[in-house]
């Protein structure tokens, strides 16, 4: 697979996860910020975005502190063939001591209604438990009713997922019939402490309630075993992939493992595509998310030392939108040019 190579190809694509704010530099100079920004760094080391052959092809990246405008991500839909997107608020206001998120869901409101074809609102009320349960649920019902919001997304929640004071957001998303996007695995930057996103905390909410189709972003990682189990016992919940997938191309045979096992134990009905865009800045993990799933294939001797069925032109449809778009109710309808 060439590392700087780009070729458009014919799946129907949405990407579950992409983050829209404006600017925020006017936040930097909280400490939580700066702790944040000095983190990144390690994220480009192992996700292996440091090789220069990666970058010698991509336009500069902005200075400073970038907004990501939803102009910018349509520019890279249209780029890198993506024909919807499920854009979610950035909110990290832990990291301004809850002074200010970085984006609101009226914001957001505002990009869907511009872009309607290719946008999916979803709907962000974290945290709960710090604005307060009955604040939270009053918005999240309203969104629903008043302005057709089909997802919600759980993040940035002081406990375990399986916590009983998260019981009545959990009890609402029910009763309005809403896919539930949550985030798993490690919490990626800090001030966020990462004990709180352990997927185990999943089993004990698909188990109560398995009329919520959960989607568990980014795979659990670093602890996809256990998100998998929980999806191969619990037919609600989902595998997305955001941020793994660009290991297809810099680290193939981790990625050929989380994949191949994501596909193993959860089916291929229920592995689902993202990058986790967050601004211009981004482009490299979209072209890579896109450019890696696209093209890979899993190694032969991981077929047959592990049992993992090959990664078909079929598997990869469904992963790459036919399986979300089923969720949401939406026809997987190209609408961007090949």
């Amino acid at each position: 697979m060439e590392l700087n190579r780009f070729v458009k190809d014919e799946y129907f694509k949405i990407d579950c996860e992409a983050h829209l704010y404006g600017d925020v530099g006017h936040l930097h100079y909280f400490k939580w910020h700066q702790q944040g920004a000095k983190a990144a760094p390690g994220i480009t080391r192992f996700m292996g975005f440091d090789d220069p052959e990666l970058l010698k092809d991509l336009p500069p990246p902005p200075e400073g502190l970038a907004s990501s405008p939803p102009e910018a991500l349509i520019e890279l839909m249209d780029k890198y063939g993506i024909d919807m997107a499920c854009v979610i608020r950035e909110d990290v206001s832990i990291a301004s001591g809850y002074a200010a998120p970085y984006s609101t869901n009226g914001q957001l409101l505002e990009a869907c209604q511009k872009y309607p074809d290719r946008f999916v609102f979803v709907a962000t009320v974290s945290p709960v438990l710090k604005r307060g349960m009955e604040n939270a649920l009053w918005e999240l019902e309203y969104l629903v009713k008043e302005r057709g919001c089909k997802v919600a997304k759980l993040i940035g929640e002081q406990c375990r997922f399986d916590d009983r004071q998260l019981w009545p957001f959990y009890e609402k998303v029910r009763e309005l019939g809403l896919v539930l996007f949550i985030h798993t695995g490690a919490a990626w930057l800090p001030p966020q402490p990462t004990k709180y996103y352990h997927p185990e905390g999943l089993d004990e909410v698909a188990t109560n309630f398995p009329e919520i189709p959960i989607v568990a972003f980014h795979a659990g990682w670093p602890h996809t075993r256990v998100l998998n189990m929980i999806a191969a016992t619990h037919p609600n919940v989902h595998i997305q992939l955001s941020m793994i997938l660009p290991w297809c191309i810099t680290i193939p045979r981790r990625a050929a493992e989380i994949v191949g096992e994501a596909l193993q134990f959860a089916g291929p009905d229920r592995v689902i595509f993202g990058t986790d865009y967050f601004g211009p800045r981004a482009e490299l993990l979209i072209r890579l998310s896109v450019q890696g799933l696209s093209e890979f294939e899993i190694p032969e001797d991981m077929q047959k030392g592990y049992n993992f069925a090959p990664l078909t032109s079929e598997v990869k449809r469904k992963i790459f939108g036919e399986n979300l778009a089923k969720l949401l109710g939406i026809e997987p309808k190209r609408k961007v040019g090949l």
